[in-house]
């Protein structure tokens, strides 16, 4: 007797408790608008743009999660995608951690999208989730570096900034800035998180980073211009910019 072969279930987790200092005061980063409406919105529908997500886990400010629940509710989004919110953690790591332990045991494929990101492409979202079922366990989309990068020897904490002295200069061609979302084995993240929990670390920048730290391999396909994070008020502007050329273009 054969059996049909269907592909992995895929979730996305979209950690959305920060606050953006670096965006000045104002409500959490992943509810500043973009052209009127929440980065986070964006970024929910940048997730369920992408036919094989068929679940978005919010992890929203504790003090806000009734208040994304009613903003997201009233979205339209495909009918194959399902979308709920948890309450985060302290840290970025614990918020993606919380987000993971909503996710029902029937998804193999876990997504991981900073809410800053509103902007990535469906067709680079595909990508990660191709090379998953691919057999990678870990994916990043990254771009090669435009500057030259230098390593220094920062000034110690407690002092005011000043000359810092150089190091190294490494090769830029080995280099990449990396994206999200983020892919993975379902397994295989939940057990990273696992570990970094257990040695009491919370030093990974990224989730990628505590895939490397397990000793499991990590690979890169290919970001996006628009891709990028929206951390300081000149990246809401550009933002802005490529809504309106989306709009221009695509009537999107």
């Amino acid at each position: 007797m054969s059996d049909v072969s269907h592909p992995p279930r895929t979730a996305a987790v979209i950690p959305a408790a920060g606050r953006g200092v670096r965006l000045g005061p104002g409500a959490p980063k992943a509810l500043r608008t973009l052209n009127g409406t929440p980065m986070l919105v964006h970024a929910v529908r940048a997730m369920a743009a992408s036919r094989s997500v068929t679940l978005v886990v919010v992890v929203a400010p504790s003090d806000e999660v009734q208040g994304v629940k009613t903003l997201l509710a009233d979205i339209a989004l495909p009918d194959r995608t399902d979308v709920v919110v948890v309450p985060g953690g302290d840290s970025r790591q614990e918020s993606v951690r919380l987000g993971l332990e909503a996710i029902p045991d029937v998804i193999e494929i876990v997504l991981v999208h900073d809410a800053a990101r509103p902007l990535v492409p469906v067709d680079t979202v595909d990508a990660v989730i191709e090379a998953v079922r691919d057999g990678a366990v870990a994916v990043v989309p990254a771009l090669p570096l435009a500057d030259t990068v230098k390593e220094v020897e920062p000034a110690p904490a407690g002092l005011p900034p000043g000359p810092e002295p150089v190091v190294a200069t490494p090769e830029r061609a080995r280099l990449r800035a990396v994206q999200t979302p983020q892919g993975f084995d379902r397994a295989t993240l939940v057990n990273a998180h696992r570990t970094m929990a257990a040695a009491g670390g919370d030093g990974a920048t990224d989730c990628a980073g505590m895939v490397e730290r397990l000793g499991a391999p990590v690979v890169v396909v290919p970001g996006h211009e628009e891709a990028f994070k929206v951390t300081r008020p000149l990246d809401l502007v550009l933002a802005e910019a490529v809504l309106a050329r989306r709009r221009a273009n695509d009537g999107f």
